[in-house]
């Protein structure tokens, strides 16, 4: 399934509506632009297996650029548009990209990395000008938007967030079939999974060159629903669309939970969710009692899966079992089965916490020209099982709990402490708006515990509020667990999908 089956029976319906302002790209645009912009692509010598990069703000064009590539064996990077310059130039030749589409309103940027990104031999734009760039609105416009008649399929190939180092691209084998076909995991996903049909609405709060964002709302298209797109996050805007739209399914992170449970219960309370079938979230591990906050306000209407860009595997979760196991993040079965593996790879037994491995009939992923690093996420006696660098255990009805991130561990005075969970606990407080939990040196230790804290607005950040945050902590964790040390900051650094990017506060805290 494709848009261009529904730009047939359904070309005036809206493929995708943005939120805010209430654009429409239907169906039938949807198609026709791919079309054309795929027919250009073509003209101009890009073939299958070739790199095209995208720079962009959430604008419903992003998808006529993503099908146009989808349509013609093309591989896609979209690119996360709050990265320096040097970090955007390092993506688009890391990814040997050698088109790179750009929206008018990132003009700027886009002329900045000119002269870094030599390899890039074909530059277009949509929505304005843009100097040295192509105008594909002109480009297009005489072109036909009869399909051709090869149509291989495209994939995406994203960009890790690059927490730990460098990000590098989570390249997928090009499927061996045409534009169309069945066999897509994404549709697979939203269809057979998540229950989503053609009379889906679905909002969309995140940026659009992560991994989920951008893949949920192609895979809506997909079927014949509808996305409906928020150019931001806005934890009250979000709730007025939600009425606006008349909403079926959405996907959340856990701080938008958290900021969207922070308004004040008037707030909450004036804006209709009744349409809601379902909220999906995934992306960062959700506080227990965060999660139970929302099922009391939403119901439970809360599915939540664990997987990565890499889509090494899924876990899944729907509220009712949630709630027998708090704090779980579902059980295998859907893409892949879980392992739990030691340091030597040997399974772990249940409730012993090691490196989760998902195990596919095959590698399902490579990262992009880097050959060791695909080699350190394989299981090193099984080529088919992947990590992603996650930690958890198994309970003994296979449902797994995560930890934390291997390279997030803390290790004080030779005992494994897990950030994940002292930061589940703080987020309970009632002044806590954000909070990261790091190691810092310490000569006697090795490292101890450090707790940055953003409260809500209107609470300061003292002395006081400091030790009741500890002693909140000390109650429901165990000493050795307690942060020997507190620190307010104005905000954390976290990525648009609300994974906390620990190296850069433990530069800002530590250096």
């Amino acid at each position: 399934m494709y848009p261009g089956a529904h730009s047939i029976s359904s070309p005036d319906k809206p493929a995708v509506i943005m939120a805010g302002t209430g654009e429409v790209l239907t169906y039938a645009d949807l198609e026709s632009r791919s079309v054309k912009l795929a027919r250009y692509f073509r003209s101009l010598g890009l073939r299958r297996g070739d790199h095209v990069a995208l720079l962009s703000d959430n604008n419903p064009r992003i998808f006529e650029t993503y099908w146009a590539a989808m349509r013609s064996g093309l591989y896609l990077t979209a690119i996360n548009r709050h990265l320096t310059p040097a970090e955007v130039a390092y993506i688009i030749e890391d990814s040997q990209a050698t088109g790179l589409v750009v929206s008018a309103s990132l003009g700027a940027l886009a002329g900045e990395i000119v002269a870094s990104t030599p390899d890039v031999l074909h530059r277009f734009s949509f929505g304005g000008t843009v100097a040295g760039h192509v105008d594909l609105d002109e480009a297009c416009a005489d072109v036909t938007d009869d399909p051709l008649d090869d149509q291989p399929r495209g994939a995406d190939m994203l960009y890790s967030s690059g927490t730990t180092g460098k990000p590098k691209g989570i390249a997928p084998s090009l499927p061996d079939r045409q534009v169309g076909d069945e066999g897509d995991t994404m549709v697979h996903m939203v269809r057979d999974l998540w229950r989503m049909d053609a009379q889906t609405v679905y909002l969309s709060p995140a940026p659009l060159y992560h991994a989920a964002p951008l893949r949920t709302a192609a895979a809506i298209q997909a079927i014949g629903g509808t996305a409906v797109i928020m150019d931001r996050f806005d934890a009250e805007a979000a709730l007025g669309y939600i009425e606006q739209y008349r909403v079926t399914h959405s996907q959340w992170v856990p701080t938008m939970f958290v900021r969207m449970l922070r308004l004040p219960a008037d707030v909450r309370s004036k804006y209709d969710h009744s349409s809601l079938v379902q909220a999906i979230h995934a992306a960062a591990p959700c506080p227990v009692d965060v999660k139970r906050a929302m099922i009391d306000w939403w119901g439970p209407i809360l599915l939540e899966y664990y997987s990565s860009t890499e889509l090494a595997g899924m876990t899944m979760i729907d509220s009712e079992e949630w709630l027998r196991k708090p704090g779980s993040v579902g059980r295998d079965g859907w893409i892949g089965t879980v392992h739990i593996c030691g340091d030597d790879g040997s399974d772990l037994a249940a409730g012993e916490v090691g490196v989760i491995y998902f195990e596919r009939e095959t590698m399902p992923f490579e990262y992009f020209n880097d050959p060791a690093k695909t080699k350190s996420a394989q299981h090193p006696e099984h080529d088919n099982w992947a990590t992603t660098g996650d930690v958890g255990y198994l309970d003994e009805d296979r449902y797994l709990f995560l930890t934390d991130r291997s390279t997030s561990l803390i290790i004080s005075g030779g005992v494994n402490i897990y950030p994940q969970e002292i930061e589940n606990v703080m987020t309970g407080h009632e002044s806590v708006l954000d909070v990261a939990v790091i190691g810092i040196p310490d000569e006697e230790m090795g490292e101890t515990v450090l707790a940055a804290v953003q409260t809500v607005d209107g609470v300061d950040g003292t002395s006081e509020l400091s030790e009741e945050l500890l002693r909140f902590t000390g109650e429901r964790l165990a000493r050795f667990k307690v942060p020997r040390s507190l620190v307010f900051v104005d905000s954390l650094p976290r990525t648009p999908t609300g994974k906390l990017v620990k190296r850069d506060l433990k530069t800002q805290l530590v250096g």
